[in-house]
């Protein structure tokens, strides 16, 4: 296994050095022009052609950016920590508020066949709509848009906590449970004795995808609200044509979600079990 996780690595960095040097070769700026005309030459000629900058370019900004990641020098002028730092607090917002509601309503749908019925047709309504659908009405209604971003979070979120934990209860084994009624367990120590646990890596499955799509959702969110957050560093620095910056952006938002997955993955592994 170890021989097999340093071949993968060597593989992986291989792989990564080179596309970094082809995208390097293919991003070099052309060569000058030569016969010119003097406004070509006073306008720069070739070197005001637009490109995508070279992966040099990107280091050397995420070099100076990550040395100081926290400064603020006005409403569009922030650190990529600080610009990460709200989108992060919008996320788990959102998702917290999600899960406060998604498991205990899971649990009902999943112990209570008849409340499954009545509220799936609600669910299966909803859960298809797009979150960006609801953020002009959030806008309209809660008129802050940092509470509305903190919703469309919310309403991302909710579907596959609760049906994944609707899913782990349902499917319990019924012997397990048959023991919980012959010792005479009531309902709600039977769901957090017995059912809990059984269904707990269900459950954290669905967390986990829960808070993958809030993480996507937040840089769109934010692109169309403004302010602060990553989604709005990433379209304000569109708007400078700072392609380096986009580029390094769209970087941080990767690394960030993938600690956030690797965090739920982590929890998901303490409380899976062997039959």
């Amino acid at each position: 296994m170890a021989s097999l996780n340093m071949r993968a690595a060597i593989l992986s960095i291989s792989f990564l050095i080179l596309a970094l040097g082809l995208w390097e070769m293919a991003t070099q700026p052309p060569e000058a022009q030569t016969g010119m005309t003097e406004y070509e030459m006073l306008m720069g000629g070739a070197e005001q052609e637009s490109r995508v900058p070279p992966p040099s370019a990107v280091i050397k900004l995420a070099w100076a950016e990550l040395s100081n990641p926290f400064y603020d020098a006005g409403a569009n002028d922030k650190g990529i920590g600080i610009q990460l730092a709200y989108s992060v607090y919008r996320v788990l917002t959102g998702y917290l508020a999600a899960m406060a509601i998604a498991l205990p309503v899971g649990f009902l749908i999943g112990m209570s066949p008849l409340m499954y019925k009545a509220l799936n047709p609600y669910i299966q309504l909803l859960r298809p709509i797009s979150p960006l659908a609801w953020m002009p009405l959030a806008l309209f209604i809660i008129q802050d848009s940092d509470a509305s971003a903190i919703f469309v979070i919310f309403i991302c979120s909710i579907w596959p906590m609760l049906l994944n934990t609707a899913f782990g209860v349902a499917n319990v084994r019924q012997d397990w449970v048959n023991v919980a009624r012959t010792h005479e367990l009531g309902p709600l120590r039977t769901a957090i004795t017995v059912i809990l646990p059984a269904a707990a890596p269900t459950i954290l499955t669905g967390m986990r995808i829960s808070i993958g799509i809030a993480w996507l959702v937040i840089v769109a969110a934010e692109m169309l609200v403004g302010g602060t957050g990553i989604g709005y560093y990433v379209w304000n620095e569109w708007n400078n044509l700072d392609l380096a910056s986009v580029i390094f952006s769209i970087l941080m938002i990767g690394v960030v979600g993938m600690l956030l997955d690797l965090a739920l993955g982590k929890a998901q592994k303490l409380v899976e079990y062997k039959e």
